[in-house]
């Protein structure tokens, strides 16, 4: 197998699910044995400047003449490669082993000329990647090549233990599509009932939205029971995840959503948004019902971006919630099941590796 090589890119900073999926990519390929180069590429992605688009095709070979057989195999970051469908057009003709990894494809509301350089690049590339069977699905619906899916692993965790009164966690980074202000919406409908909450995750990703997710806070009233942590990380995560006993992830748009397997992980059940791919995320696990049907370790709502029936209805779940022991245990067993079922990093990295040496 030749060495890999992964382009990531330099201007994403947080602690994003896509930077976590390479990470533990990385990781998993080197235990097997793979050489793997990480090297993040400059720029403000995908909207890059002609020196940094440049400097990526260099780093591809799209300029040297001939293929060299030992060379590593690249993997691009698809926030990378939809900047860039010039230099891996330029890549393909050279005869270079470029693949791209999708986390998640690019929006509507970016405009057809985004979404044409989305086709270009992936049509040039030797093989499309998903983290996500959604994001996979997107693709095919704009008739582009048809991707593999390779699903992201998670790493086992000590059961949580919970917390009196009940603690909510909304693990994700403080931006407008997490949607983060629809949480303090609801939340502030129950505040007859006890409970604590709190946002962990970056607050210096978009500083304007997190601005308004503490201003809403106030507003509300909640500031004595809902705390915008920042990002954690280690023992300090590990025990915000002991104290919590049910996860929000409510995105407008979510390819997959990691933080639901590891809420998962921790046996605690999760609330998302319906449509969304932190719905598979919630049902990888296989929890079956008595009757063979589904039982998600938590629910999935509809919950439809800036209508005012939405709060209400998050709202009324939580409250359910947190009156009905019954549903409270049933949630929690189907976690506690779930968590016995997650896929580990081994099988992402087994998967991935399996994909690129099929092509070499």
């Amino acid at each position: 197998m030749r060495p890999v090589r992964l382009l990531v890119p330099g201007n994403i900073r947080h602690s994003s699910g896509g930077n976590v999926y390479n990470a533990r990519l990385v990781a998993g390929l080197q235990a097997l044995g793979t050489r793997v180069d990480v090297i993040s590429v400059e720029g403000s992605w995908p909207e890059a400047s002609a020196k940094e688009r440049r400097r990526l095709g260099t780093l591809l070979g799209a300029w040297e003449p001939e293929a060299d057989p030992g060379r590593a195999v690249a993997i691009v970051d698809g926030l990378v490669a939809v900047g860039a469908p010039d230099e891996l057009e330029f890549a393909a003709k050279a005869g270079r082993k470029v693949w791209v990894l999708v986390h998640m494809p690019v929006p509507e509301s970016f405009g057809t000329a985004a979404l044409k350089k989305e086709a270009r690049a992936l049509r040039a590339a030797t093989g499309v990647i998903c983290t996500s069977s959604s994001a996979a699905s997107v693709l095919a619906k704009r008739g582009l090549p048809q991707a593999e899916v390779v699903l992201p692993g998670v790493d086992p965790a000590p059961r949580a233990s919970g917390s009196t009164p009940p603690h909510l966690a909304v693990v994700a980074a403080l931006l407008p599509n997490k949607d983060q202000v629809l949480t303090v919406e609801a939340l502030a409908r129950i505040q007859d009932l006890e409970w604590t909450a709190s946002f962990v995750g970056s607050d210096q990703a978009d500083l304007d939205y997190a601005q308004e997710v503490g201003a809403a806070i106030a507003a509300k009233g909640l500031q004595n029971r809902v705390r915008i942590l920042g990002e954690l990380t280690g023992a300090a995560l590990e025990a915000e995840w002991a104290r919590t006993d049910l996860t929000l992830l409510v995105s407008r748009i979510e390819a997959f959503g990691m933080a639901v397997t590891e809420s998962l992980a921790h046996g605690i059940p999760v609330v998302v948004r319906e449509g969304t791919g932190a719905v598979e995320a919630l049902g990888m696990a296989g929890v079956a019902a008595n009757d063979g049907g589904p039982r998600l370790p938590g629910a999935a709502l509809p919950l439809p971006a800036g209508a005012s029936e939405s709060p209400d209805r998050l709202a009324a779940t939580l409250r359910h919630w947190l009156t009905d022991q019954q549903l409270r245990h049933a949630w929690q067993a189907a976690a506690m099941e779930a968590r016995t079922r997650l896929p580990g990093w081994d099988s992402t990295a087994g998967r991935m590796l399996a994909l690129i040496a099929g092509q070499d």
